[in-house]
């Protein structure tokens, strides 16, 4: 599983992932409110998550199997942090924790429940969901959109032949 993450994770590009053993960190699958827009760099304006649509006092679960870092607020917020095998961490806001810091959770474990306040959050509440890369060798730091850790089934379309007789010979 750590090998397909980061296979996936150092090509740069989160469309064709592989089964990874993450999930939606709502349920039902919920509608992406805004989708991830990486700044150029780390100190300039961007979204380095994705926002989920959902209601206040939605059970919010993990993406996958980790390990809990943080549990608290930032900036008056309430955040949940699990760091997950290969250095990636998902960041869940906002958040009331029901997990302490430390507590090894597996992927679908209940960590929180979604709060309001999210800015910019078009329905009641929206869940900030967030993914980076922690120490590389580029930064110290890598924003990565956290929709490349689900699975995805590629749609494949086939050439369909009207009219054409088959080739003789």
């Amino acid at each position: 599983m750590v090998l397909a993450v980061a296979a996936l994770l150092s090509s740069g590009s989160a469309a064709a992932a592989p089964e990874t053993g993450f999930d939606w960190p709502l349920r039902p699958r919920p509608v992406v409110a805004r989708p991830f827009d990486p700044p150029d760099h780390d100190w300039l304006p961007g979204h380095r998550g994705v926002d989920l649509a959902g209601a206040p006092g939605q059970a919010v679960y993990t993406a996958g199997p980790g390990v809990v870092v943080f549990a608290g607020k930032v900036a008056g917020k309430p955040v949940v942090a699990i760091l997950h095998d290969g250095g990636l961490r998902t960041t869940y806001e906002p958040v009331e924790a029901e997990v302490p810091v430390g507590r090894r959770v597996t992927r679908g474990a209940r960590i929180g429940e979604l709060a309001t306040g999210h800015a910019g959050c078009p329905v009641p509440a929206c869940l900030h969901w967030g993914l980076r890369r922690e120490s590389t060798a580029h930064a110290s730091r890598e924003y990565l959109d956290p929709l490349g850790l689900l699975r995805r089934t590629p749609i494949r379309l086939k050439p369909v032949e009207h009219g054409i007789p088959p080739a003789d010979g």
